[in-house]
């Protein structure tokens, strides 16, 4: 292999080792994952409703990534749960909990994929009372398979921190949806951007070492 091969094969090594690691090959949850997460959800003790709600959200996984939608409105005057400083406030308490959350969502290449504040309450609102007027922040997480936000949410390192969660918000809303268009994603960024600077290096070599020869 020349040097040449070498400058276009390195990249696209790359480009395809992050794709393998980014993309869920490995489909939908099993009948095995799911009685096993199930028995973690029914542990906890939830409303009925939830518990059906979490056994379809899983037996109607299709394998797919998706993107958790939230918007949030902190607490002005937070409780801070046991073990956490009694003036801490809503921010604070945020942080720490995503502390756990930023680098278990890292490892099953899940990240933020926008986070914004509020610039006025809602412009439109139809069936909801008025308490669902005002919203502080908006954000949205890509999870890379339905798999993967299990694992990160059944690890008790979560549950240990969850309060602290739950005190930092005044509410919140959240559900997942699945992408029918999303212009922003890396793998598509990643091959544009790797092509482009591979092709400029190999122009900015060997197109200048051909004119060099022809001189």
């Amino acid at each position: 292999m020349n040097k040449r091969s070498i400058l276009w094969f390195v990249p696209a090594s790359l480009y395809v080792i992050f794709c393998l690691w980014y993309t869920n090959f490995s489909g939908p949850l099993t009948p095995a994952e799911i009685k096993t997460y199930m028995a973690l959800v029914e542990a906890s003790n939830p409303p009925v409703q939830r518990i059906e709600q979490m056994r379809r959200f899983m037996e109607e996984d299709t394998g797919k990534q998706f993107f958790m939608i939230n918007v949030i409105d902190q607490a002005d005057n937070p409780i801070p749960p046991k073990g956490a400083p009694a003036d801490a406030t809503a921010a604070e308490l945020m942080n720490h909990y995503m502390e756990h959350m930023y680098p278990a969502l890292f490892k099953r290449a899940s990240h933020p994929m926008y986070f914004g504040t509020a610039v006025s309450d809602t412009l439109d609102r139809t069936g909801l009372d008025e308490s669902t007027a005002h919203w502080e922040q908006g954000a949205v997480f890509r999870y890379r398979s339905r798999r993967d936000m299990l694992a990160i949410a059944m690890n008790p390192a979560f549950g240990e921190r969850h309060d602290y969660k739950i005190a930092a918000l005044d509410k919140t809303l959240a559900y997942p949806t699945e992408s029918e268009i999303n212009l922003g994603d890396p793998r598509l960024f990643l091959f544009f951007i790797i092509g482009f600077v591979t092709a400029l290096l190999d122009i900015f070599i060997y197109g200048r070492r051909k004119e060099l020869s022809a001189a």
